[in-house]
């Protein structure tokens, strides 16, 4: 079994949780997690930055194989912003 293997097995019952929910949760959550990510400074903003950056990663990671260049480019770039912007809290 590979990785990608053993990540989509134990990812299924997640994505399955989230596809179950009512489609507004998952944007409120996201957006959430980016305006506290924004707006308050040291661990509290730097830990939703980062717990947003681990969500698309994990969703981009499930994607990647069926995703073009584009899609690919963008998800690296969001993931670049996540983690620059957790590591300014702390300059």
């Amino acid at each position: 079994m590979t990785l990608r293997d053993a990540v989509e097995r134990h990812s299924a019952m997640p994505v399955v949780f989230l596809h179950q929910l009512p489609r507004w949760v998952l944007p409120v959550i996201v957006g959430t997690l980016m305006l506290v990510g924004l707006l308050v400074t040291g661990w509290a903003g730097a830990s939703a930055m980062i717990a947003l950056a681990i969500f698309i990663g994990w969703f981009g990671y499930l994607s990647w194989p069926r995703l073009d260049l584009a899609g690919r480019m963008l998800r690296i770039g969001a993931l670049v912003l996540l983690v620059v912007l957790a590591g300014g809290h702390f300059s």
